[in-house]
């Protein structure tokens, strides 16, 4: 299946990373959702993904059917139940996730702001976007280094 560039992504962070085993179970789960994802009774074209075995993301071509508020209501009652399944959280906004070498680690705010202070997170490493809200946005916007994204208007001033 095609997307448009400009189709709608909703990303959800776990706050751990999930096993091989909970990957290929959430995997499931999130393509039977997104088979039976309509808005207003219109089915979305509708796929999902997990990356890196914590990254939860939702895309919606709305070229065909928009996402409306109650299919909106709907993902995230899904996910909602995706948490409690698997013992996660997935709706922590302040759960900051960023590059250690080739292991993805993510941290409370308050951790981030002190690897901040200790240069262990310093301008050029990788962290997540989670706020992106296209597709175009997720493949260029998405991982890119500290100092490009808007963490550095949140934390910068600690480093």
């Amino acid at each position: 299946m095609e997307f448009s560039s400009h189709s709608r992504v909703w990303i959800y962070q776990s706050d751990r990373e999930l096993t091989a085993l909970e990957a290929q179970e959430a995997q499931v789960l999130l393509d039977n959702f997104t088979r039976s994802w309509t808005a207003h009774n219109n089915q979305l074209l509708a796929k999902a993904e997990i990356r890196y075995n914590r990254f939860l993301i939702l895309f919606v071509d709305e070229s065909q059917a928009g996402a409306s508020g109650c299919s909106i209501d709907k993902s995230v009652h899904f996910i909602k139940q995706l948490e409690q399944h698997f013992g996660i959280n997935l709706f922590d906004r302040f759960n900051l996730a960023y590059r250690d070498g080739d292991v993805i680690r993510s941290v409370p705010r308050q951790q981030f702001e002190n690897l901040i202070k200790e240069a262990k997170i310093k301008g050029d490493t990788i962290v997540f976007n989670n706020l992106v809200q296209t597709l175009a946005d997720l493949r260029t916007k998405w991982e890119v280094p500290f100092n490009e994204s808007w963490h550095v208007q949140l934390f910068g001033s600690l480093s």
